[in-house]
This record gives structure tokens, C-alpha cells and sequence, in this order.
């Protein structure tokens, strides 16, 4: 339940990338972001969230360097995956307990920035770290060279996301199942890390449509065989590309999960001959329209080989979409009382 056990996204993609945090530590996201060239920062305007995909070779060098010429004793900057990375603030103002007002990038595609930047007390602290990264990233080589090659530079850091350290209850615990967890976006593998599962490192995974599709399934297939019971796999890429608004892209990252995700994971299971479940779903809506997460329902499908009855409310529909979904009348009210529905008592 995040009104339970949150205390926001990124401490949990600082656990991701393996940072120890402290009870008195504030953590940020940092994104590497593309905007537009005004000589006056708030004036500018998001052209880019993600960078053009900054590779994360680049953007390591970017985040440390950046980290070298604005970060303190207090202040440290983290890499993580692409444009997405973290900075921790160690005691963080006012210890986490004061209020901010912080934007996330996706939000504000082709809008000018200065109505978003951070609010409250420490806003302008924040804000300052924002401008100064974008005067220091301006003449970075790394950036020199996209701009050189036709591509996006990475032009000024963005700062969102305030968080403390995650204290998430054992999915062992709970379900009595050993898993794992495969994304690359760190905000997943963090609450896998939090609630005990085990991270899996697929090479060419990279959360978005360039990613290593098949590579996630078959690391699904391998945990099983080693004596997992349950395997949690992110694919990003249909959330990324409606960030960006790209419909054609949207489709064919969904019809790559279906052809080499689903189905390697179905027929790898179906090898080993033994009864499972799978439960296929998006974690949030991402339309195409807005560009950006809105809170309605999603779809949900499970599909169950055992021998024994299933006791679940049963509605078959010809199709998975929102529209028959939305038909069925099967409706989980909590979205964390999802996996209880897919799982069941403890085992």
C-alpha cells in the first residue's frame, strides 16, 4: 500500500544502484535533460526529458563530472541508467520534513520551464543546482560531440522526486514464494531490492524500445530453473515511447513484449512442465494525447495451468484491451491488492 510504505520514488532507485542511505537522508531525481537556448533559465522550455536516450556510458560521465563541480560534502550526485540518475542531500533540509512543489520532466514536454521549477523553502536552492548544471553541461565535450552527430545534448539537470529511505515489508515473507525482479528502470528494481527479491541483470536492457526484449524472458526462464517461484519482468519501453508521444513505436514495443516477452516466458514454462501463472498488465496509463501518467484503471490478464480449481472470479474475453477489461466487471479497487488476487494465500 504506498500510502503505507512510500516515501517516494527516488530512494528507491537509489537502492537500485546499490547507495546506502541513512535515516537522515534526502534523495533526489536527477535527470539529464535537452532544453531549449534562452539566456535566461526560467525562460527555457523542455524539449527533451530523456536527453535524445542519453546512453548511460555518457551520461556517467556527464553525472560525475557534474557531481565534481556542484556537489559538496553534503551534496552527492549518483549515476544510474540513461537520463535517469539520483542525487542525495545528506541530512536533506529540514530533514525531509518540508514541503515541495518538484515537477517530473515527462510532465512538461514543450512547455516553458519557469512555472515548474522547485518550490518551497529549499526551491531555490534546487533551482540554483539546475542552472549551474546547465552553464557547466553547455560546453561538456560529451555534449559537443551529440550536438556534433546530429543528436540531443544533455544540457541542464533536473531535480524531482524528494524521497527517504524505502522500508519496504519481505515479499517472502508475505507470500512465502523466492523471486526476482528484472528492469532496468531503477525505480522498479529498487522496491524488487526492497521487498527482498533478487535483482537480474539482462545485458542490452535499457529501458526503453531498444532494449533486450528476449533477453528478459529468457532471464525469467533461468531464474525458475534455478528454484524461483516468482519472477516480477518490466518492460518501460510502451511508457517511454507516449512520453514522447510516438504512437508507431508504442505499438511495436507492445507487439515485441507479446511476440518475444509472453511468449518465450509461456513456452519456457510450458518446457519445464510445471502449473503456473501469468499475469500480463501496464503499471499506469501513459495516453499518447497527454504524454503523461493519468490514474486510470488499467487491464488486467491471468492466465492459470494447474491441476487443482481455481477459486478466482473468472471473466474470459476474446480480447485484452481497456474496453472488454473495462466489460467483465472485475474490478480490484486497491492496485496493491493485485498480487494478492494473482497469488493467493500463502503458500
Amino acid at each position: 500500500d504506498p500510502l503505507k510504505y512510500s516515501t517516494g520514488r527516488s530512494s528507491l532507485e537509489a537502492v537500485s544502484i546499490g547507495i546506502k542511505l541513512t535515516d537522515t537522508d534526502i534523495t533526489f531525481r536527477c535527470n539529464l535533460v535537452t532544453l531549449s537556448a534562452e539566456e535566461n533559465y526560467c525562460d527555457r522550455t523542455m524539449i527533451d526529458y530523456s536527453a535524445g536516450e542519453i546512453t548511460t556510458e555518457e551520461a556517467k560521465i556527464l553525472i560525475t563530472d557534474l557531481g565534481e563541480k556542484l556537489g559538496t560534502d553534503k551534496i552527492r550526485f549518483y549515476p544510474g541508467v540513461s537520463y535517469r540518475h539520483v542525487i542525495v542531500w545528506e541530512g536533506g533540509p529540514d530533514n525531509g520534513i518540508e514541503v515541495y512543489k518538484l515537477t517530473p520532466p515527462h510532465d512538461i514536454s514543450g512547455k516553458v520551464i519557469g512555472p515548474y521549477l522547485p518550490q518551497g523553502k529549499s526551491g531555490p536552492a534546487l533551482s540554483d543546482i539546475m542552472e549551474k548544471s546547465s552553464i557547466f553541461l553547455r560546453e561538456h565535450p560529451v555534449n559537443l560531440k551529440r550536438e556534433k552527430e546530429g543528436k540531443k545534448p544533455a544540457n541542464s539537470a533536473w531535480i524531482w522526486a524528494k524521497a527517504k529511505k524505502p522500508k519496504l515489508d519481505s515479499f517472502e515473507e508475505k507470500y512465502g514464494l523466492k523471486g526476482s525482479v528484472i528492469s532496468a528502470v531503477d525505480l522498479v528494481k529498487g522496491i524488487g531490492i526492497s521487498a527482498g527479491l533478487q535483482p537480474v541483470s539482462v545485458e542490452g536492457a535499457t529501458g526503453n524500445i531498444n532494449t533486450n526484449f528476449l533477453g528478459k524472458a529468457q532471464a525469467a526462464i533461468r531464474e525458475f530453473k534455478k528454484g524461483k517461484d516468482f519472477v516480477f519482468i518490466h518492460v518501460e519501453a510502451p511508457d517511454e515511447c507516449s512520453h514522447q508521444g510516438n504512437l508507431a513505436d508504442k505499438i511495436r514495443s507492445i507487439e515485441l513484449i507479446d511476440s518475444l516477452v509472453v511468449k518465450t516466458v509461456i513456452e519456457g514454462l510450458e518446457r519445464m512442465g510445471n502449473d503456473y501463472s501469468v499475469m500480463v498488465l501496464p503499471d499506469h496509463p501513459t495516453p499518447i494525447l497527454r504524454k503523461s501518467h493519468t490514474a486510470d484503471a488499467v487491464p488486467f490478464l491471468i492466465y492459470t495451468k494447474n491441476n487443482g480449481p481455481d477459486k478466482r472470479k473468472r471473466k474470459n474475453s476474446a480480447n485484452f484491451d481497456e474496453v472488454n477489461a473495462a466489460k467483465s466487471g472485475l474490478h480490484i479497487d486497491k492496485g496493491y491488492k493485485l498480487m494478492d488476487y494473482f497469488i493467493g494465500e500463502k503458500k
